[in-house]
């Protein structure tokens, strides 16, 4: 369990939007990776929402079903047991507090590099399971941005996935456990835009090139539309989540556009999720592929390395609207 100081609710937030949130689930844009048309959906769920689902992955369910059993006895241990992953901050394990500027969730979770040995020597079961989910979710991550390149007419086919396949790229994995949290009514009962959700995880983007998710059948994802809707996501244990990132979308100018996603908590049922994100080299430089860019098109981007945005991603809150301050504007 997430061990909290006391009084615990009180210290979360609840979702308030201008724009209300749907409780139905809505469909979301589907990918059977094995057709041959995929491409085509693909781009087209990139440009219009930033998020699809993929079918026919080729990720073994034997291998996602053992992950998540391994995680779920991790987070079952004492927390003493917990503390004991062996790395250094801002990886290992974590509860209730996200990031160095103030942002709290109802989650735990444990934070891995994958370019080096996760360093889960205490937890040999877990560490196993990891290494091989790991191997086909990159895999599969791979496949995905070359499908996208093969949709995008980018040359080579591989632009966007050899970032993800070199030696130094700096991805991470992610496992978030919401354990289930009463449902308790708003902080102002007044307020006709708060439905009382306890915020999980709070309102983001990815700042990496994409996301990969899985989770159990247990809902609380929610995405946020064009409009500032906030949509269910339908829980699917068989299949994986893409979340287009930041980098992806200043790789594209723009055409594709990273989607704002956050937790809300289930009163019910613990969530377990997994995600592997998908970024570049520390030393890469992020810009607009000039393949993609037409006749006198100009850039909405300064260029900057990976590891520029990613010091300025962690030196902000959640919320924050981090590519602002890469923005090219009329004077630049």
């Amino acid at each position: 369990m997430v061990v909290l100081s006391k009084p615990a609710i009180e210290q979360f937030s609840y979702t308030r939007n201008n724009k209300p949130t749907s409780t139905l689930f809505t469909q979301i844009p589907l990918v059977d990776l094995s057709k041959p048309d995929s491409k085509h959906q693909i781009i087209k769920a990139c440009e219009e929402l930033g998020f699809f689902k993929v079918i026919n992955h080729g990720v073994p369910m034997e291998s996602m079903s053992l992950l998540e059993s391994e995680a779920t006895r991790f987070f079952g241990l004492p927390l003493c047991e917990k503390q004991k992953t062996g790395q250094p901050e801002p990886y290992g394990y974590g509860n209730r507090r996200i990031g160095e500027h103030g942002d709290v969730g109802w989650v735990e979770y444990l934070l891995l590099t994958t370019s080096q040995d996760p360093n889960l020597h205490r937890f040999q079961g877990f560490r196993l399971a990891l290494s091989n989910y790991m191997k086909s979710v990159k895999k599969m991550a791979c496949e995905i941005l070359e499908t996208m390149a093969d949709g995008l007419k980018i040359q080579p086919r591989n632009v966007l996935s050899k970032l993800l396949m070199d030696e130094e790229s700096d991805s991470i994995f992610r496992v978030n456990h919401y354990p289930p949290c009463p449902h308790v009514q708003p902080v102002n009962a007044n307020d006709s835009n708060s439905n009382g959700d306890v915020i999980g995880f709070g309102e983001h983007t990815d700042p990496q090139i994409i996301s990969v998710l899985r989770s159990n059948n247990t809902s609380g994802l929610q995405i946020s539309l064009r409009d500032g809707t906030w949509i269910s996501v339908p829980p699917d244990q068989n299949s994986f989540f893409i979340n287009v990132g930041d980098s992806l979308q200043v790789m594209t100018n723009g055409r594709f556009k990273s989607v704002k996603h956050r937790v809300v908590t289930n009163s019910e049922k613990s969530r377990l999720s997994m995600i592997y994100f998908g970024g570049p080299p520390l030393s890469e430089k992020i810009a607009p592929l000039p393949s993609l860019m037409r006749g006198d098109q100009q850039s909405l981007y300064k260029e900057f390395t990976w590891f520029e945005y990613k010091k300025s991603a962690y030196n902000s809150r959640l919320a924050d609207n981090r590519l602002i301050h890469f923005e090219k504007t009329a004077a630049s």
